[in-house]
């Protein structure tokens, strides 16, 4: 008898949760969330959970709150009997603080593998990690699903001639290799220096562009203000069209008034977080179905790789 899988969201991801769940063949189970008067949260699960495969669904943006509501609900099902339970978060918040990059700072990304992993989870599921190197600080398996399955189909949808894309910043070059790498085109680099976080003092671009369509490659874009300026410039050196391909869509602050006054033609965006407020520069396209298979996987004990980064 093959064992019963059983999927929940938080409220963080519900959409994406219901999306994934009927993607993958079933309905969301039954969960309830308390919060008490000091926004103090309880979960807990409306239908039996034991022997079952759970998988609890849920981005932590914003991550505090989130990521405390996700470890309790993996400790209500582990206390509840589930045979396994999965973390899947499409949007793995604190990614960015990935090494001691100054004195005296957290290794925040560390810090969230090791909560993770002491209330019981026995596996993690995401997607297009700032550093791909966090798998590391996990003792657990990590499913590191690419975003690239379901947004490089689209940008090849458009039919453009003379792609070549960009990276953002120098950490991003990997990342837009791999990209490029599925068009067979080549690459150019927005090196920037900041003052400070969320700040951009200069940026340049190493590579030429001219009469070229570009597409901005990054995993996160938060206030937008490094893609806007890096798509002035690269219109500025000679592009004939700037777009983004971006996994998480942060948007905080005045991103989205930002990308509406940019010279973008569009910023392509997934759902692993919810968008906020309409955009019509801003497409979403849905992981449902990539997460969905990872999912199937899984339980059936089958390769995911073709899925990973």
């Amino acid at each position: 008898m093959a064992q019963q899988v059983k999927i929940f969201a938080g409220n963080a991801s519900p959409e994406l949760g219901k999306a994934i769940a009927e993607a993958y063949g079933t309905t969301l189970g039954d969960l309830s969330i308390q919060r008490f008067a000091d926004t103090e949260l309880g979960p807990s699960f409306n239908e039996s959970v034991r022997g079952c495969a759970v998988f609890l669904i849920q981005s932590t943006n914003p991550p505090a709150e989130n990521l405390m509501e996700l470890m309790l609900m993996v400790d209500a099902a582990k206390r509840a009997s589930a045979a396994s339970v999965t973390i899947v978060m499409p949007y793995f918040g604190y990614a960015r603080q990935d090494r001691k990059d100054k004195p005296r700072v957290s290794i925040g990304a560390k810090v969230v593998a090791d909560f993770i992993q002491s209330v019981g989870t026995d596996r993690l599921m995401t997607c297009d990690l700032h550093a791909g190197q966090i798998q590391g600080f996990f003792d657990i398996p990590v499913d590191h699903l690419d975003g690239a399955t379901v947004s490089a189909p689209y940008i090849k949808s458009l039919g453009l001639d003379d792609l070549i894309f960009a990276s953002p910043d120098v950490g991003g070059v990997v990342r837009t290799r791999a990209f490029a790498k599925k068009f067979g085109a080549e690459i150019v680099v927005c090196d920037k220096m900041r003052l400070r976080a969320n700040e951009i003092a200069s940026m340049q671009v190493i590579g030429d562009v001219t009469g070229m369509n570009v597409v901005l490659v990054d995993d996160i874009v938060d206030t937008a203000g490094t893609i806007c300026k890096a798509a002035e410039l690269l219109m500025e050196r000679g592009a004939k069209s700037v777009r983004a391909v971006i996994t998480h869509g942060v948007l905080s602050g005045p991103a989205h008034e930002r990308i509406r006054n940019s010279v973008l033609e569009e910023l392509v965006i997934t759902d692993t977080i919810p968008l906020k407020q309409e955009n019509h520069k801003i497409k979403v396209i849905s992981l449902a179905n990539l997460f969905a298979q990872a999912i199937r996987n899984v339980v059936t004990h089958e390769s995911i790789s073709s899925l990973f980064i």
